[in-house]
């Protein structure tokens, strides 16, 4: 069943080396505790954090620094670019009248990569007696 995600949550590149962590602002929303992601909290460097190096040869920066090294791949520095909302969410609950983001949810970046959610952001803590 998809959770909701909320800010913190961890982020995936398919390109990208490390995990990235999701960035939510509380505009037009109530803050309580962790605000909840909607499927447009997808702007680079407000909500999506750079991947580490990416290994995609469709981003520029990659392309020509393993041109430079005679082929030899040559990941470079992230830059996120993204170009759409993240795809699915949860239409049936919105906040701000934006659907909002799910566990399984997928964004696509323009160099190629498929960025996922790997936690939601929150956890289920459950009392042990």
């Amino acid at each position: 069943m998809p959770q909701c995600v909320c800010a913190g949550a961890v982020l995936k590149c398919s390109f990208g080396a490390a995990p990235s962590t999701l960035a939510v602002t509380p505009e037009n929303r109530v803050l309580l505790s962790m605000p909840a992601a909607t499927i447009r909290d997808s702007i680079p460097l407000k909500n999506i954090m750079p991947f580490g190096p990416c290994s995609s040869m469709s981003f520029p920066a990659t392309a020509s620094a393993t041109a430079a090294a005679m082929g030899a791949l040559t990941p470079m520095p992230c830059i996120p670019s993204i170009l759409s909302p993240w795809a699915k969410g949860d239409p049936s609950v919105s906040l701000a009248n934006i659907p909002i983001l799910t566990n399984d949810s997928k964004l696509a970046c323009m160099w190629g990569g498929v960025i996922s959610i790997q936690q939601a952001g929150q956890m289920k803590v459950e009392a042990v007696l």
